[in-house]
């Protein structure tokens, strides 16, 4: 009888991409992006949980399941990057064809504007001049 060897491998220190969104995920995600309008970190938190209870750990809903406020939401959040939409193609038995329409999560650019942002230093560019001395803008080159 032949032995059969099963072998498990673990990559140390690889992390594999999580397709998973996480609220915390989608909350900082629209506070990059529509929360820059002012809306408000309740207002934030609750439309993540809305957008959220639409795809559970999914990263597709079908649009289906929308009504037509559901579907302005999400034609926004769209506008925004942070979803996008594929349709599907099926024959039904009478031989026409049917659209199905999916909204999905675009969890790349989610995470990346949930990532935190380093804040920019400010730039001035004249700041150069500020280091100078005042008496420098009176002195003179000798003529040559």
């Amino acid at each position: 009888m032949g032995s059969t060897a099963f072998y498990l491998v673990v990559l140390v220190g690889e992390s594999l991409p999580m397709p998973v969104v996480t609220m915390s995920e989608m909350v900082a995600a629209l506070r990059a992006t529509v929360g820059k309008r002012g809306m408000s970190e309740e207002d934030l938190r609750a439309l993540a949980d809305y957008l959220m209870s639409f795809f559970g750990f999914e990263t597709e809903a079908i649009d289906n399941n929308l009504d037509v406020a559901d579907r302005d939401v999400f034609y926004m959040l769209e506008e925004e990057g942070l979803l996008t939409t594929r349709q599907e193609e099926v024959m039904i038995k009478k031989g026409k064809m049917w659209r199905i329409h999916y909204w999905i999560l675009r969890v790349e650019r989610i995470k990346a504007f949930a990532k935190p942002q380093r804040p920019r230093a400010d730039v001035n560019a004249f700041a150069v001049y500020d280091t100078l001395p005042d008496d420098i803008w009176t002195r003179q080159l000798p003529a040559r």
